[in-house]
C-alpha cells in the first residue's frame, strides 16, 4: 500500500516528518471542525449558545477521547505486527477492535440521552445555557456510535504507518460540518441544536465516504466475515495497551471539566470565554499533537523490530523541531491571542476573557513540546500504564487543586486559574525525564550513548 509507512529503516527524521505533516493537518482539520461550530455560533447566536456550544462539546470531547485513546491499543498492536513483519495477523486485529469500539459506542449513546441533564448539572452550566447545552450533549450522544466510527478508522490506519487516509476522512467531515453549520445555524438560526446536529451529520457522511475508499485500497491483510469472531486474547492485548492510555485521557479530560465547572460558576461571559480560549488552545497545540501520534506509530514499528536506539534518536530529532514550533505559539497566544480569540467570538467581554485565559496556555506551550512526544514514545513502548500514573498525578494532584485555589485569589483572573496548566505539565515532564533514564537503564547494551 503505498501511503505505508515502515519506520524500522533508513533516515529518521524525512520518514517521521513525512507521516506527521498527514497527522498535522488532519489534527488541524479536526480542530477546525471543532472551531467552526462555535466560530458560526459565536457570529450568529448569542453568548448563552457559545456558553452551551463550548460546555457541550467539552463534555463530548471528554467521553469520545475515552475510546480514542482506547483505540491506541489496536494502533500499537497493529504497529508491532507491521515491525515484527506480521502484519498479515492485522485482519483479526482490526475486526475484534471493531467489534469492541461499536459495543462501547452502543453504550455511550445510551448513556449520555439519559444523563445528559446529570453533566450539564455536574458542569455549573450556567441557567441562560443549562438548556442549549443538554440539546448539543442529547443530540451528539445519539451520534455516538458514529463518532466512534469515525475516529475509529484513523487509529486503524495510523497503526498501519498510513497518515493520508486519516486525513481525507477529516477532511470530509470538515467540508460536511461547514455547510452543515452554515445551513443550520447561520441560515434557520438554529443555533446550538443546530451546531450539534451538523456535527453529528457531518461525521456520518464522512464514515459512509471513508468506508467505500478503504474498500477499493489494498490492505497487508484480509479482512473478511471469518475475522469476525471474537478473540479474548487480542481483545485483552487491545485493552492492556489501550485502556492506561484511555484512563489517564478520562481523568485528564475530568480535570479540564472541573476548571470549566469552577469558570462557569463565575458567569456566561467567562463560560464563553475560556470555551473559545479552548477552541484556540486547539491549533496552537497541534504541533505537539501531531509528533505524539507519529511517535506511537514509529516507536511501535522500532520497538516490534528491536531496534530501540531509532525510537531514542526519534524521540531527540521530534522534540527540538516541535519546540522550533512552539516557541512561535508561545509569541502568537500571549501577545496576540485577542487576535486568535476574536475569529470565533465577536462580543469584546467574551474576547477579553479569552485572551486572559489563553495566556496561560501561552506558557504551556513551551512545554508540551516536550510531554507530548514523551508520551507518544512511551504509548509506543508500551508503557502505557506511566502515561496513566503521570497523567492522573498532573491533573488530580496539580490541576485540580491549583486552579481551585486561585478561583479563591480576589480578584478573580481567568490567567491564574489557566497557570493550573503549566504547572501539571513541568510536573509530569520531571516525571517523564525519571521514567526515561529508568528505561534506559533497564535496555542498557541496546541503544547506543
Amino acid at each position: 500500500m503505498s501511503n505505508q509507512q515502515n519506520f524500522t529503516e533508513g533516515k529518521i527524521l524525512g520518514p517521521l516528518l513525512k507521516f506527521a505533516i498527514p497527522v498535522l493537518l488532519a489534527l488541524f482539520l479536526q480542530s477546525l471542525y471543532g472551531a467552526v461550530d462555535l466560530m458560526i455560533v459565536g457570529k450568529f447566536a448569542e453568548p448563552a449558545d457559545v456558553s452551551g456550544v463550548s460546555t457541550g462539546s467539552q463534555i463530548m470531547m471528554t467521553l469520545t477521547n475515552l475510546v480514542s485513546s482506547l483505540s491506541m491499543g489496536m494502533t500499537v498492536f497493529l504497529g508491532q505486527k507491521i515491525g515484527e513483519r506480521k502484519a498479515s495477523e492485522g485482519g483479526k486485529i482490526v475486526a475484534n477492535g471493531i467489534m469492541l469500539f461499536l459495543s462501547t459506542g452502543l453504550f455511550l449513546t445510551a448513556f449520555i440521552s439519559l444523563f445528559a441533564g446529570n453533566l450539564a448539572s455536574i458542569m455549573n452550566a450556567p441557567e441562560e445555557a443549562y438548556g442549549l447545552t443538554v440539546s448539543y450533549i442529547r443530540i451528539c450522544g445519539a451520534g455516538a456510535v458514529v463518532i466512534i466510527s469515525y475516529n475509529l478508522i484513523g487509529s486503524i490506519f495510523r497503526g498501519l504507518g498510513d497518515s493520508v487516509t486519516p486525513l481525507v476522512t477529516v477532511l470530509i467531515a470538515c467540508a460536511c460540518n461547514i455547510i452543515g453549520d452554515l445551513t443550520l445555524v447561520a441560515g434557520f438560526k438554529m443555533g446550538t441544536k443546530g451546531a450539534a446536529i451538523a456535527t453529528v451529520a457531518a461525521q456520518l457522511i464522512s464514515v459512509v465516504i471513508s468506508l467505500l475508499l478503504i474498500s477499493k485500497k489494498e490492505l497487508p491483510f484480509k479482512l473478511d466475515r471469518f475475522c469476525f469472531k471474537l478473540n479474548k486474547e487480542i481483545i485483552k492485548k487491545i485493552v492492556f495497551i489501550g485502556a492506561p492510555v484511555a484512563l489517564q485521557d478520562l481523568l485528564v479530560g475530568i480535570s479540564f471539566l472541573v476548571i470549566l465547572a469552577i469558570v462557569n460558576s463565575l458567569g456566561v461571559i467567562a463560560s464563553a470565554g475560556v470555551g473559545v480560549a479552548e477552541k484556540v488552545c486547539a491549533f496552537i497545540m497541534l504541533i505537539p499533537s501531531a509528533f505524539a501520534q507519529s511517535m506511537s506509530a514509529f516507536v511501535s514499528q522500532n520497538r516490534g523490530a528491536g531496534k530501540y536506539d531509532r525510537a531514542f534518536k526519534g524521540l531527540r530529532y521530534v522534540i527540538g523541531v516541535s519546540f522550533i514550533f512552539a516557541v512561535l505559539m508561545f509569541y502568537n497566544a500571549f501577545f496576540h491571542g485577542d487576535l486568535l480569540s476574536g475569529i470565533f467570538a465577536k462580543d469584546a467581554e467574551v474576547v477579553a476573557a479569552s485572551w486572559d485565559y489563553l495566556k496561560a496556555y501561552a506558557i504551556d506551550c513551551l512545554f508540551t513540546c516536550f510531554l507530548f512526544c514523551f508520551i507518544g514514545f512511551f504509548n509506543g513502548m508500551e508503557y502505557t500504564r506511566f502515561v496513566m500514573a503521570q497523567g492522573i498525578v498532573g491533573a488530580f494532584l496539580v490541576r485540580i487543586p491549583v486552579s481551585y485555589i486561585m478561583s479563591k485569589q480576589e480578584p478573580v483572573s481567568l490567567f491564574h486559574i489557566g497557570l493550573a496548566t503549566p504547572c501539571a505539565t513541568v510536573t509530569q515532564i520531571i516525571m517523564c525525564f525519571i521514567c526515561l533514564f529508568v528505561l534506559k537503564r533497564k535496555l542498557r547494551g541496546k541503544i547506543s550513548k
